[in-house]
């Protein structure tokens, strides 16, 4: 007998109170205009909250207006809200960013670091924002966007991951101690979402720097993770790196698993690759064979395809986006009105929603400022103008500030039944939450180019196309320029001659104006220094100048810890607290 849903039906909606001027629940969308603004409003009460109260710690603590260390000691919040600030429009502050975490932040430090937050915080981060420097008004240096700060520090953190990767599997391990490397004893379990969530940064890093063991160590624990899915196409949630033998069998869409379907997409989208599209086409059938019920998505055992946990994680709002991606329309759009019924129903996505009670989840009822349901909308209105979703977005404005607004920032809300706080603001909510709210209500923000307009840059290589839209958000809404990938490609000898032809331009046609300014004769020389072309005796210096990078692997998926033995006994959670 199939397995049918019993969706309560009536749900109520505690409907807030609007803004003084917000257009109100009558049939008329909201104003774009006015929602832009709020939203600008929310971002540097919140920003400037952690500037006044928590830097250079990683996140603020609203409710002690004070700041603490959560993912690795590198004024994370910093680094992850830095696009924002481009995308709103701030670009003096970005210009002042930009050199106080070059100034700042040290990758050489003792401690343990989640390899998946490192990467889609720190590493996109960077990238990012090293690839929007030159629309930020940056005097980026000569050879960008195949050089520069940013992105030699996204390197670095990058290489700091690296020996994760060194396991008999090629899958890598959770956590990584920046300066010693994977602590013996370390866990090899780790989550499917912490394997194959980096071919985005990694593949972005390799085409700029030339190095080719970024997108090579993430390819092959996609593949690895491709090759360990069951007879009925499912992957489960934990896997043991080092025996490739799945540890949690739940399988689904949501927490451990979501970003790795997210990256299959988006690798394919940002490399051009119809292999990586073609495996999420393989799991997107098993997915609806097993998973789907009446345009909800459930959690089942990866290996017989029944239901062990009939639950909705706010994790899971990603996936109308995600289809939207691959064309889907209608069933994202219907996916997306279910998720919209809890967020009506709550003020905000609890955790953990059971679907058949139509209720929180005990210990799961707490909205810790996620994006995803807000990044759906942002993607669906983009493919539909459908108001519906800005409403989406004014009810997320109007409940977050009515909530989780606080002196000192916005404050997780530990429980979405009696708004009670909980003293941490992440910062994914300035990295995203904030970002798709603003973008849902700006349509004419230049990440929305449709390639009417763009830059052209020379590189070593010759002319480059920039700017032209297209963007890739990476799963912590860093965006990528996907035409970058395609600045920077050519083997090392190739760059090398390409670099001392230009010197040798650039030496002759400087040489030209100083003697015509200056009417004088002698031997010119261009100056040393950043903006200087390299040649490859000067690389292979600079190279050796550089402190040796310590490799190394661990992981968590802190953000849903599943346990294994919930996974394996199908319950809902158990918390080792």
């Amino acid at each position: 007998m199939p397995f049918r849903l019993l969706i309560p039906l009536g749900l109520l909606c505690a409907l807030l109170p609007l803004h003084h001027g917000a257009p109100g629940p009558d049939g008329t969308a909201p104003d774009p205009a006015h929602y832009r603004e709020r939203v600008k409003a929310m971002f540097y009460h919140a920003y400037d909250s952690y500037l006044e109260n928590a830097f250079p710690y990683d996140e603020l603590r609203p409710l002690t207006c004070d700041g603490h260390d959560t993912w690795g000691s590198f004024s994370l919040t910093l680094i992850d809200a830095l696009d924002t600030l481009l995308i709103l429009g701030n670009i003096s502050e970005f210009q002042r960013v930009v050199e106080v975490l070059q100034d700042n932040v040290d990758f050489d430090i003792d401690v343990n670091a989640s390899v998946f937050e490192t990467n889609i915080r720190v590493v996109g981060g960077l990238l990012s924002a090293h690839l929007l420097s030159k629309k930020a008004g940056v005097e980026v240096e000569a050879g960008w966007p195949c050089s520069g700060p940013l992105l030699r520090m996204a390197e670095e953190a990058a290489r700091k991951l690296l020996p994760a990767f060194q396991t008999p599997t090629g899958m890598p391990y959770g956590t990584v101690n920046l300066l010693h490397g994977v602590n013996p004893g370390e866990t090899p379990v780790t989550c499917t979402a912490g394997i194959g969530t980096f071919i985005v940064e990694f593949a972005t890093l390799s085409s700029l720097t030339g190095d080719p063991v970024f997108e090579d160590v993430a390819r092959v624990a996609l593949m690895r993770l491709w090759e360990s899915r069951s007879d009925i196409g499912l992957v489960g949630n934990h896997i043991d790196v080092l025996t490739g033998k799945w540890v949690a069998q739940d399988a689904g869409i949501g927490a451990g698993v979501d970003s790795y379907f997210e990256y299959l997409v988006k690798g394919a989208i940002l490399l051009q690759d119809k292999k990586l599209m073609a495996m999420f086409l393989e799991y997107n059938k098993a997915i609806r064979n097993y998973t789907h019920f009446d345009d909800w998505y459930l959690w089942v055992q990866m290996y017989k395809g029944t239901v062990s946990m009939p639950v909705f994680q706010s994790l899971e709002a990603y996936w109308p986006g995600l289809q939207s991606l691959i064309g889907d329309i209608d069933n994202a759009m219907r996916t997306f009105l279910n998720y919209y019924t809890v967020w009506k129903q709550f003020g905000g996505l609890p955790e953990f929603y059971n679907i058949p009670q139509g209720y929180t989840v005990e210990k799961r009822e707490g909205y810790p400022l996620r994006p995803e349901l807000i990044e759906s909308a942002m993607y669906l209105y983009r493919a539909t103008g459908d108001p519906t979703l800005l409403e989406l977005g004014r009810d997320a404005v109007e409940s977050i500030e009515k909530i989780s607004k606080v002196e000192c920032g916005f404050a997780t809300i530990k429980d979405l039944r009696d708004h009670k706080l909980d003293n941490r603001m992440e910062s994914f909510f300035l990295a995203e939450t904030v970002k798709y709210l603003y973008l849902l209500f700006d349509p004419t923000n230049f990440i929305h180019n449709n390639g009417s307009t763009f830059d052209a840059v020379i590189t070593p290589y010759g002319e480059c196309v920039l700017g032209a839209g297209g963007y890739i958000f990476n799963t912590e809404a860093h965006p990528i320029d996907p035409a970058a990938l395609h600045c920077c490609r050519r083997l090392k000898e190739e760059q090398w001659e390409v670099e001392d032809l230009m010197r040798e331009f650039y030496s002759l046609k400087r040489r030209s104006r100083f003697q015509k300014k200056t009417m004088r004769s002698g031997p010119w020389e261009p100056p040393a220094g950043p903006g200087t072309l390299s040649s490859p005796e000067n690389h292979d210096q600079a190279k050796e100048k550089q402190p040796a990078k310590q490799k190394t692997p661990l992981l968590s998926c802190p953000s849903q810890p599943f346990t294994s033995k919930l996974a394996l006994l199908g319950q809902v959670f158990l918390d080792s607290s």
